[in-house]
């Protein structure tokens, strides 16, 4: 079992930057796949960012230059790293970790 705990949530001015952070614990039994979601209020939650194990990363087109996803596989973290803003990255962030663990999610508010 694994569990996942996100953090740096907040609210923030469009234009400017937030780091989430996810710390992962528990039986973690080799590098997994690490990912962000978000859900915005009435949609469906979508993919943000994704890092495997050897540290490839692959993101939605709609964040592409401004989300930057890393990992400490020292510390099982995985990172966002936002900048730019805009409001409709409004959302609630989620960490997932292969094969299918989630975290309890932290609410980015982007103010106009």
């Amino acid at each position: 079992q694994v569990h996942l705990v996100e953090s740096g949530g907040g609210l923030v001015q469009a234009g400017g930057s937030l780091r989430l952070s996810c710390a992962a614990s528990g039986t973690i039994v080799s590098r997994p796949a690490m990912a962000w979601y978000r859900q915005a209020p009435g949609k469906q939650r979508e993919l943000v960012a994704i890092i495997t194990g050897t540290g490839t990363t692959n993101y939605a087109e709609s964040v592409k230059g401004r989300f930057t996803i890393s990992r400490d596989n020292a510390k099982n973290a995985v990172y966002l790293q936002m900048n730019s803003l805009k409001p409709e990255d409004t959302a609630v962030y989620y960490c997932h970790s292969t094969p299918d663990y989630w975290g309890q999610g932290t609410q980015v508010t982007v103010s106009s």
